[in-house]
């Protein structure tokens, strides 16, 4: 599979991202891509895999001191690096390969606060360097997003729970298994689970409004994107809580869920600025 016939339920790229930076978030999106196909895809062995990713770390350091980088999606991040953008170093492109490599040693965390250290390097350093395209840096803007990117990432993990859990990886801290009083054995058939996820997923769409107020430091088409990327991250939380709360049941987006999307993206807007008017 290339890196680009991945299914989506967030917009990549898309006709909302202005045009003069749609290069740069695609170049960004490839080079995640392939890195999450590197942790995931094929029969490599998993000392392979992190050897891999390794190497395309070093790929990534290279670039950046203005080497030639080997691998194509890396050479393809040297558009970004070229164009000046003062705020994008080697370091995010890093902290996410730092979290792949993570991803293949560690496949369960104790504590919500580890997950969250996680997100840190697998969620927001996309948010961050999104925003650097579009010449966005101030404290609150990139607290907001980083909000934002860790809601995303938290959604995905309880929309792909099942998947996740029969690969053996289960996102659900293990501290909390014990606080619901639920077993992790079997996760997530047990019917006990569905409360667990409830709280999960109420607790994810909490983070992603609180980073609602980013979208009044945004303008334009990009205000959009973002807009739609997070009623996309909600509309999904909707279906599971449509589902009872089983996650075994993977929800997607389709074409009849524009309305519910227009309505969420309205509805984080009018949060948006009533909370910077507060």
């Amino acid at each position: 599979m290339t890196v680009d016939e991945h299914y989506e339920n967030f917009p990549v790229a898309s006709v909302l991202v202005p045009s003069a930076i749609r290069p740069f978030v695609i170049a960004i999106y490839r080079f995640a891509r392939h890195a999450d196909d590197i942790a995931d895809e094929g029969e490599a062995r998993t000392e392979e895999r992190i050897a891999a990713l390794s190497a395309l770390d070093d790929d990534v350091v290279g670039l950046f001191s203005d080497r030639v980088a080997s691998a194509p999606t890396v050479r393809g991040l040297a558009i970004i690096r070229d164009a000046g953008f003062s705020a994008i170093t080697a370091q995010p492109f890093r902290d996410l390969l730092d979290a792949f490599r993570q991803d293949l040693i560690i496949q369960s965390y104790e504590s919500y606060e580890q997950l969250l250290d996680y997100c840190r390097r697998s969620a927001s350093p996309v948010g961050r360097l999104m925003l650097a395209l579009v010449g966005v840096n101030n404290a609150q803007a990139l607290s907001a997003s980083d909000n934002i990117c860790t809601a995303l990432q938290l959604i995905n993990f309880w929309q792909d729970a099942a998947i996740d859990a029969s690969r053996g990886r289960i996102y659900v801290p293990r501290v909390e298994f014990a606080q619901h009083n639920v077993p992790s054995d079997q996760f997530p058939t047990h019917p006990l689970h569905k409360a667990l996820m409830q709280a999960q997923c109420e607790r994810a769409r909490a983070t992603l409004l609180a980073g609602a107020p980013l979208l009044t430091s945004l303008s334009g088409r990009f205000r959009l994107e973002i807009a739609f990327t997070m009623a996309g991250g909600l509309r999904i939380l909707d279906k599971i809580a449509a589902n009872d709360w089983d996650v075994t049941l993977r929800p997607k987006l389709r074409w009849y869920d524009s309305f519910p999307l227009l309505c969420h993206a309205i509805r984080l807007w009018f949060r948006a600025s009533r909370q910077r008017a507060s």
